[in-house]
Parts: C-alpha cells; sequence; structure tokens
C-alpha cells in the first residue's frame, strides 16, 4: 500500500468517526424529552443574576428590564451588572435601576475577570445564573430554573439558547448552527445519559461551586470549555433543559462572524492542549463526560469537517471515482446529521436560500486556522445591537 493510500484511510478515519459520532447525536436529539419545568411546590431559591456588560451600551438595558420583569419572589433574586468600559451615561441609566452596579477596568478585559470580581463581593446566594448583555429572558424564566434545580439535582443548568434575530442571512445562519449543537451537544447528549455542553451564558451553577471554580480559571477566551472541563474533572454534571428559553442576539455581519469563530477555535485548541495531562487519569476512572468532552476538542468544526470532506469528494470524483465513493459517503452522512439536528421551524425557503453563503462563511473559517497563533491570549470581543 502506498503512503498516499494510508494517508487517504488515516485522514478518512478521521472524518468518518466525527460524522458517525454527529450522526449518533443528530439522531439521539430526536427522542421525547423528560419535562423538569413540570410545576412542583418548591421553595424560591436565593438566585444571584450575572451580567458581565464589556462595551454592552446598546443592548445592556433590554437585558437588565427583562430580568426585572420576573414572576418571582423579588426578595430571593438580584440583578448585578458588571459594567467593563462603558459610557457613563448608561451607568448612570443602570444605577436609577434596582440592581446591583459594579464598575471594573481591566487592562485586558475578560468575561472570567468581571465575574470573578463580582462573585467576590457576592454571598448568601444558592444559585448564579450568567448572561450575556444582548440577552432576554422571559417572566417565567427564573421560577422554571428554580424548578428545573429542584427536580434536576444537577449542580449545574444549561438552557436553551434562542435567537432574539433573524434578520438577515448572515443572523439566520448562525441561528441555525446554534440550533444544531442545541441538537447534537446538548439535547441528544442529555438523552444518552451524558452532559449537555455549556455555551456561555443561560446557564446556571450552584453558588458556592461556581465561585470556587470560577476563581481558579484566568481564561481569555473561551471560558466556558474552561468550566465545562473543570466541572467534568470534578465529576458534576450538567443538565440541558430544552425547554427553559431565553433569546440571544445572532451575528449579522461576516466580519463579527469571522472574529467570534476565531475566538471559539482559538480557544479549543488552547484548552486541548491545556488538559492533555488530566486525560489520562479520567480514562482510568471512565469519566465518560470529561473523555466526551476531549474527544469534541479534538474533532473539527461542523462548518470544515462538510466542507473539506466535500472539497476532497470533489477532487477525487475527477481523477478517481472509485476512490471518490467512501468520500462522498462521508460527506452525506455529515450532511444528514446537520440537517437532522435543525429544528422543523428552521427548514424553510430561507434556510435554502441561505445556504448560498455558506462556501464564504467556511472560506472564512478555514482562513482563520492560519490565524490561530497567539489568537487566546487577547481578549476578542464581538459588538452587540441589532441594525
Amino acid at each position: 500500500m502506498t503512503f498516499v493510500c494510508v494517508l487517504d484511510h488515516l485522514i478518512l478515519l478521521f472524518f468518518a468517526i466525527q460524522a458517525i459520532y454527529l450522526l449518533v447525536f443528530a439522531v439521539a436529539s430526536k427522542f421525547s424529552h423528560r419535562n423538569y419545568l413540570k410545576y412542583t411546590n418548591c421553595d424560591h431559591k436565593r438566585i444571584a443574576v450575572l451580567i458581565p456588560a464589556y462595551k454592552e451600551d446598546s443592548v445592556i438595558l433590554e437585558c437588565v428590564m427583562s430580568c426585572l420583569n420576573q414572576d418571582y419572589n423579588k426578595d430571593n433574586y438580584d440583578v448585578i451588572v458588571i459594567s467593563d468600559k462603558m459610557k457613563e451615561s448608561t451607568n448612570t441609566n443602570l444605577e436609577s435601576l434596582p440592581i446591583i452596579l459594579h464598575k471594573v477596568s481591566f487592562e485586558n478585559s475578560t468575561k472570567a475577570k468581571s465575574l470573578n470580581f463580582s462573585l467576590s463581593k457576592l454571598e448568601n446566594y444558592d444559585y448564579a445564573l450568567i448572561l450575556d448583555a444582548d440577552n432576554v429572558i422571559g417572566n417565567n424564566f427564573l421560577r422554571d430554573l428554580n424548578t428545573a434545580f429542584a427536580n434536576t439535582k444537577a449542580p449545574i443548568i444549561q438552557a436553551h439558547r434562542k435567537a432574539k434575530n433573524i434578520n438577515n442571512d448572515m443572523a439566520f445562519l448562525d441561528a441555525v448552527s446554534e440550533e444544531i449543537n442545541n441538537s447534537i451537544f446538548r439535547l441528544g447528549h442529555v438523552n444518552l445519559g451524558f452532559s449537555g455542553a455549556l455555551i456561555g451564558s443561560g446557564m446556571a451553577f450552584e453558588f458556592n461551586l461556581l465561585k470556587e471554580e470560577l476563581e481558579k480559571i484566568n481564561a481569555i477566551g473561551g471560558f466556558d470549555r474552561a468550566l465545562e472541563l473543570t466541572m467534568f474533572k470534578l465529576k458534576k454534571k450538567i443538565a440541558y433543559i430544552d425547554n427553559l428559553e431565553l433569546l440571544d442576539e445572532k451575528i449579522q455581519t461576516y466580519n463579527n462572524f469571522a472574529r467570534q469563530r476565531k475566538r471559539w477555535m482559538s480557544a479549543q485548541l488552547h484548552y486541548l492542549t491545556e488538559f492533555i495531562p488530566e486525560l489520562p487519569k479520567q480514562l482510568r476512572q471512565r469519566n465518560k463526560d470529561f473523555i466526551n468532552k476531549f474527544y469534541q476538542q479534538l474533532s473539527l468544526p461542523r462548518l470544515l469537517l462538510l466542507g473539506i470532506s466535500f472539497i476532497i469528494s470533489s477532487l477525487y470524483s475527477f481523477f478517481d471515482l472509485n476512490m471518490s465513493i467512501k468520500w462522498w459517503i462521508v460527506f452525506l452522512i455529515i450532511s444528514l446529521s446537520l440537517f437532522l439536528a435543525i429544528p422543523q421551524k428552521y427548514v424553510s425557503r430561507k434556510l435554502f436560500c441561505s445556504i448560498i453563503k455558506v462556501p464564504i462563511v467556511f472560506y472564512m473559517m478555514f482562513i482563520n486556522l492560519f490565524s490561530l497563533k497567539g489568537a487566546n491570549k487577547t481578549f476578542i470581543h464581538t459588538k452587540h445591537g441589532v441594525k
């Protein structure tokens, strides 16, 4: 067997494993999911709603107002905004509201630093909910979150983040991408007995657990990945509640998309290397959540997996049709997995019209692969505000 054939088989195996992995969890996401929000007569626990806000003047007030308008005992929750480099006029408006405002100013700002600053000043809460400044929650969110904690008995809960806006093709594609993640890496996972993946916001923790573990993390990008791997190392379960929903602003421009995905890919590479020394111990302990998450860190982002398999399949079709067949099978499995993971409401004419933008998005992600070095050492901010 020639070197080229061996290399082809190894690369094919790498892609095929990921394709089957996606298909298994995409199919699992179609199973029924237990309703953890079914009413139970549980006490209203004390909740700290933490909103780190770095230059988020355009969206912070909408987020805060949605948090204040809760069908929940007012004495049992506080809204805490951590204002980092926001305008003084914004801070003045926030100070007029019944919230706790923490003003911070770091030379190198990160979400982890802001959260740790606030957590160090807070005590006597049962749960902590982390939101992004562009999130909006419904009136029943805290009540349902409290019920979910009582029913799941899990120390960590990830809510279902949905699109706040699909005002252009880029936002629509970003919304579909997030729902694919929700299906495969959250709903499909919990249906098969794994923990769901954290996503950076809409995630809630037992307060003391978050306070103790987050202070050990000094992540610049991808603090949710660091938190996730840390919690799995401690064998803490993450529950995903599919019908506990909040809204999140979707990316509207190619530039913001490229910046956001560059941050994500850089964080993936960084935490892959950081947690490698822990892997042998977790393998011996058969810690399935840690091992599963570590595998995800090794995997290619879905769009790169789809695009590269398509390119290889197409090239083989020109030079050796027989060699191309197995690659086309892998490409079709990946495509089927992603299609199965898309919620029915997004399967529309708009989806097929938006697909023509996928090659541009793939190109931008592919180019990002060659500029990841050092990206995790710099805070990459994504601007918010629907245009």
